[in-house]
């Protein structure tokens, strides 16, 4: 099976760390089938000149990432003045990148529901191919808010073959949008459980130079009013006060960067503030910590929970998105309402004095890799085309790749021989 992924969510090579969920998941999906990834990115006349952009706009336009070939197709983007035209110029866009680049594909996944879930539609349609949307949380969440969104959102996710979400809640949101249940899967994110382990936390706090004796917060994300990192800062400069042992460690960087700095600044030194780390950086202060904090408004699954499940952390988080399918048990963390900072400040103030066995808590969590996600999103392709669910627990083979006759999965130009690899 020839799967094409169109997504506005992905790494590229001058910015590699861009959703490493959708990076990870569709390198693994490519050990059951033939994919292809078109990696797009926003463009409009002057674009260069705002600040927002210059990033994506100077991406390549071929690379190869964790062994896909990578496309990395500028798409016109009309910015705030009509969204409701993006889907159907995006879908233009994007129509020369699949004629005349040899095998058409099986199925088409558009990865987020809008522009690129409804491009995916739109191609589909003109392509006599069954296409997939895959959500992600905001796209569902947030975007239906917007009366002018709601029409061609409905119209992409009702006319998919199926939709694919990452949570109850969110399938709950793409049921209100008009889908039916029958039509909706739920693929959770993976972990990679090679990196994100229970960790011996003295070793780890001693590596990040931190005391044994501390009790450590740790919150992982950007640092946005969205995933509530302002409340978690107030609750804290509250707590700290009081309880002088108990330090908050913030991995990330985001808009609200400067303000939590200004925090660490007056807390001297109970608030650290670490910017952007990579993900075996994240791994070691999940493993130095005693619990994570996520308090965000709104979010879909996110894998920062699993990573820090997995690391054999509790968690404190509030009761949106996904997050209560996972906090299953009292064991694993603390559920709490959004925007409260009271309630806040005592569920932090628990999961800094609680005591616990990691592993337990890693053994409770599951453990799912990405290959195990990477399957349950090959089985919902399968569906989409009305196949059999696959049983050889690979690659499918008889199929002539994309842009054959390249090497695995490559373009007829060669970029899978010439691109560069981000690992």
């Amino acid at each position: 099976m020839r799967v094409l992924l169109i997504t506005k969510i992905f790494p590229n090579a001058v910015h590699p760390d861009e959703a490493p969920y959708n990076r990870r998941q569709f390198a693994a999906l490519s050990r059951y089938c033939d994919v292809r990834v078109l990696a797009t990115i926003p463009w409009f006349p002057g674009i260069e000149r705002l600040s927002k952009w210059p990033i994506g706009a100077s991406a390549p336009r071929e690379e190869v990432i964790e062994g896909l070939p990578v496309r990395h197709p500028r798409y016109l983007y009309v910015p705030r003045v009509a969204p409701a035209l993006n889907g159907p110029l995006y879908a233009a866009s994007m129509l020369p990148e699949l004629i005349g680049r040899g095998p058409l594909p099986d199925v088409i996944v558009g990865a987020f529901a809008y522009p690129d879930g409804f491009a995916a539609v739109c191609l589909g349609r003109l392509l006599g191919v069954p296409a997939v949307i895959k959500t992600h949380g905001s796209d569902i969440d947030v975007i239906p808010r917007d009366p002018r969104m709601r029409r061609p959102l409905g119209w992409g996710l009702t006319r998919a073959a199926r939709v694919v979400t990452v949570s109850r809640k969110l399938a709950d949101g793409v049921a209100a949008l008009g889908v039916p249940r029958d039509r909706i899967d739920i693929v959770m994110n993976g972990v990679d459980v090679k990196t994100f382990q229970p960790r011996n936390r003295a070793e780890a706090r001693a590596a990040l130079g931190k005391s044994p004796s501390s009790r450590l917060i740790v919150f992982v994300g950007h640092l946005s009013r969205d995933k509530g990192v302002l409340d978690l800062v107030e609750a804290f400069e509250q707590l700290a006060p009081v309880h002088p042992d108990i330090e908050l460690a913030l991995v990330g960087s985001g808009a609200e960067e400067q303000a939590c700095r200004a925090a660490a600044a007056r807390l001297g030194g109970r608030l650290t503030v670490t910017g952007y780390l990579p993900h075996d950086q994240v791994s070691l202060w999940l493993g130095a910590c005693d619990a994570l904090a996520l308090p965000s408004k709104h979010e879909g699954t996110p894998n920062v929970l699993l990573e820090a499940l997995a690391s054999g952390r509790r968690v404190v988080a509030t009761s949106v998105g996904g997050i209560p399918d996972v906090l299953c048990s009292p064991e694993l963390g603390e559920l709490i309402p959004p925007g409260n900072r009271g309630v806040l400040m005592d569920a932090l103030l628990r999961a800094a004095r609680a005591d616990y066995d990691p592993a337990r808590i890693a053994e409770l969590a599951g453990r799912r890799d990405w290959d195990d996600s990477a399957r349950a999103l090959h089985e919902s392709l399968l569906r989409a085309r009305g196949e059999p669910l696959s049983s050889t627990g690979g690659r499918e083979t008889g199929d002539a790749p994309f842009g054959a006759p390249a090497s695995k999965g490559g373009f007829e130009n060669g970029a899978a021989r010439t691109g560069v690899s981000l690992n």
